[in-house]
């Protein structure tokens, strides 16, 4: 989990607050890497150079660009989840089968699970299967967690509507689409756990990644072939170069932007301002100044609900208020000539 703390070197209590990301936000799904989520990588990886004695723009872009590439990765193992589970199951059937005083119902099990088509369209995808070959899959050493999640899922109501629904495509993918929502992108705390020991750019990713994972499965089809194309990294190179461009304004413009935030905020010093509220409207007010065709709502409503979710109760306001009036101010000045 992420912490924040006051940024203040003149009070010696510091204030650690557990940002807790929640999963109502709504995304667009024509691609992985959306500017939802380059925003939220920014803000963490602002505050990760601030927290670091030494100062480089250059490894801090490079860091960016590897923590998007990461969530892309997680987007594809959570699709090699399905597959994996299905083949667990196959080989524990396989066992009971084999047993020496094996039971009817182990000499003939309920062969439905393992012979869904959804999972095995996701088995046969060339991507996937382009990935799993270049990175291999994180679950293949972690029978413990499959065997346990597995049983959960068996056991679970979704599973038992299941075995009693007409033995179609549609209902071999609609279970796994409801398995999903309920096993993976809400979770339990052990899951996300068991994310952040596999990789530190995993932590609070499972809840924005799952909802890009559930969002492909929405979109197969009985008829969708072996090549179909999951979702892109970023839509085009126009994206990528926002990511970048964001960061490297966000860090060089912060002490100006610093100056009008202290102007703005009431009753309150910058240097008592939480750390995560400071920069989310240092980054916010860079994009305001050097993203023309990105409209101010947009950017505004964008940080504003960022901040309700990552930071203090009462961030939200707080924010909203503060750039509200920078956005006045850079109006007034000339600054600012966009909507």
């Amino acid at each position: 989990m992420w912490k924040i703390k006051i940024c203040s070197t003149k009070i010696e209590e510091i204030l650690l607050v557990y940002i807790i990301f929640a999963p109502q936000i709504q995304f667009f799904y024509k691609y992985m890497i959306n500017r939802i989520l380059i925003r939220i990588k920014i803000i963490q990886i602002i505050y990760a150079y601030y927290q670091k004695e030494s100062k480089d723009i250059v490894l801090a872009e490079n860091e960016l660009l590897h923590s998007l590439r990461k969530s892309y990765d997680l987007y594809h193992h959570l699709l090699l989840l399905i597959p994996a589970l299905t083949d667990f199951e196959q080989k524990r059937l396989d066992k009971k089968k084999n047993k020496y005083l094996a039971t009817e119902e182990e000499k003939n099990p309920n062969t439905r699970f393992i012979n869904n088509r959804f999972s095995e369209q996701l088995s046969n995808n060339k991507q996937l299967a382009a990935f799993f070959n270049e990175k291999g899959s994180i679950w293949i050493d972690e029978r413990v967690f499959l065997e346990k999640l597995l049983d959960q899922i068996i056991s679970s109501d979704i599973y038992a509507e299941y075995l009693e629904s007409p033995d179609t495509y549609e209902s071999d993918k609609e279970f796994w689409r409801k398995a999903f929502i309920q096993h993976v992108v809400n979770s339990n705390e052990a899951f996300e756990e068991l994310l952040e020991d596999k990789s530190i750019y995993w932590n609070d990713d499972l809840d924005i990644i799952g909802t890009f994972a559930l969002k492909s499965i929405k979109k197969f089809e009985k008829q969708t072939m072996p090549d179909y194309q999951l979702l892109p990294m970023f839509k085009d190179e126009e994206d990528k170069l926002f990511a970048t461009k964001l960061l490297k304004h966000s860090i060089v413009e912060k002490d100006s932007h610093n100056e009008r935030i202290n102007k703005h905020i009431k009753n309150w010093d910058i240097d008592r301002v939480a750390c995560i509220d400071l920069y989310i409207m240092q980054i916010a007010i860079s994009e305001l100044l050097n993203f023309p065709s990105i409209p101010i709502n947009v950017t505004l409503n964008e940080y504003i609900d960022i901040a309700k979710h990552y930071s203090t109760s009462k961030s939200g306001t707080f924010i909203n208020g503060t750039l509200d009036a920078i956005v006045n101010e850079l109006k007034n000045e000339k600054i600012l000539f966009k909507n």
